[in-house]
């Protein structure tokens, strides 16, 4: 989760720390002389998928095999007991990818995502729902908030799309296989989506045992939660209704927007961005197993759609309204991720075209090769070619750098790293696409939902 109110927890829970300390960020050396063989474009992506996958495979967490919230270079404990549950969502999806490109052992990613799934199994549920956190131990919920002691439905839906997504892979494999394929399937399915309803024609994000339902978050579009609505309708044992997608997300069709930027319609009114369109993410986390390509429903073409994202963000990226050295259509890319304050201060931050301190967050341009493949490349390159030595570290490229500040973060956030190697493979191959959208359960769910697309025989 990314919205405003993860950062706001984020924030109040971590707070924001200095630059000067290892955690915050790292000034970069002036002008480091590294002599860099330059990459083809193939090269450059078997090399950032590789990287990425690193995060889930070596740097995972060593009880359950899920994702680590966050990683910090040269700390191997920092928060090591904290396990991230959209994440490790993720995470799943990228070992998929790692296993499909000969870049992982299958056996050994199996026997991994078998004890990952029966930590998931083991741990605590909400009517389903998995927490935002958990403990490696024994997956017992580690608050996000004081009143985020609970189920967390988004979350949950990140890791429903990978479950799918991993039982189609699996399904007709060997005995280890079927068996994994099956436990991803009976646990998905053990999510109550009607009852983040409260009995209305919406979800909402949050349940806990000691507050109920006071967070009370309803979830309107348009930000990250597409898939929630998809999973939920889609689900076989606890479905929601299709009242509660044109009701809530919708907004009863007011989540369509006229608007234009840099002369690209915008197409949906993003949350928080009236006019102008969020952070890159909200183009990334449904769309790991959602192809937006030829999709539509009434409200919007989502292949145009996270296509016009894209492009506006790059299009900011070149106008650069504020000035910031090195933004080009080869160093682009805003999205939620650690920042850098004008103050020298560091912290955590959704960026956007009305929200830009001068940071690049890498897996925004990364994870956006479906949509903008040229300018993804080009950034590709800017990293590996020309930055490898300040912006990649041992799990691929760091969080979030700075040219204007010449400062880097060398860390890692799960949510971040976990969309890149998955995105590029929909990209190259579009296999966690064909994997999730030909489910049946997943094809029926957005029938319901009034989606149509001829690539997939959803014409209805």
């Amino acid at each position: 989760m990314k919205s405003s109110l993860y950062i706001f927890l984020f924030l109040s829970v971590f707070g924001a720390c200095s630059s000067s300390t290892p955690d915050g960020g790292t000034p970069l050396p002036i002008n480091p002389v590294i002599q860099v063989k330059l990459l083809t474009d193939v090269e450059a992506l078997d090399q950032v998928q590789k990287d990425a996958i690193k995060y889930f495979w070596e740097y995972a967490d060593s009880n359950s095999k899920l994702a680590r919230e966050r990683y910090l270079v040269g700390d191997s404990n920092f928060e090591a007991n904290i396990i991230t549950t959209g994440g490790s969502g993720f995470g799943l999806m990228t070992i998929i990818v790692g296993v499909e490109r000969g870049f992982l052992p299958r056996d050994e990613a199996v026997s991994r995502l078998s004890t990952a799934l029966n930590f998931l199994e083991k741990a605590d549920r909400f009517h389903g729902a998995w927490p935002h956190w958990m403990n490696n131990i024994d997956g017992k919920v580690i608050p996000f908030g004081t009143k985020d002691n609970g189920g967390d439905l988004v979350e949950t839906s990140f890791v429903c799309q990978a479950l799918i997504t991993v039982r189609e892979y699996f399904k007709n494999g060997n005995t280890a296989e079927k068996e994994l394929a099956a436990t991803a399937d009976e646990l998905w399915k053990g999510v109550e989506w009607d009852w983040y309803t409260k009995g209305e024609d919406a979800l909402y994000w949050h349940w806990s045992p000691n507050y109920g339902w006071e967070t009370n978050f309803k979830l309107e579009g348009y930000n990250e939660c597409l898939i929630t609505y998809i999973m939920a309708a889609s689900s076989p044992t606890h479905p929601i209704s299709t009242e509660a997608y044109h009701k809530a997300w919708a907004r009863s069709g007011a989540i369509v927007h006229p608007g234009y930027q840099y002369g690209i319609p915008v197409i949906f009114n993003y949350n928080g961005a009236t006019g102008n369109v969020g952070p890159m993410f909200w183009s990334h986390y449904s769309y790991l197993g959602l192809d937006p390509n030829n999709l539509k429903d009434q409200y919007a073409d989502y292949g145009v759609l996270t296509q016009n994202h894209a492009k506006i963000m790059i299009q900011h990226s070149i106008a650069n309204p504020g000035k910031w050295k090195d933004y080009s259509d080869k160093c682009w890319g805003l999205t939620a991720s650690y920042t850098r304050n004008a103050d020298g201060t560091t912290g955590y931050t959704a960026h956007q075209p009305n929200n830009d301190t001068g940071v690049i967050s890498p897996t925004a341009a990364l994870s956006s090769f479906p949509f903008a493949p040229v300018e993804a490349m080009k950034f590709l390159h800017y990293l590996y070619d020309e930055h490898k030595a300040e912006y990649v570290g041992i799990a691929g490229p760091y969080d979030a750098f700075s040219p204007h500040y010449n400062w880097v973060a060398p860390r890692y956030l799960a949510i971040d790293q976990g969309t890149i190697a998955p995105m590029i493979e929909n990209y190259r191959t579009g296999l966690l696409w064909k994997l999730f959208m030909n489910a049946t359960e997943v094809k029926q769910g957005l029938v319901k939902l009034g989606f149509q697309s001829s690539k997939y025989d959803l014409n209805n």
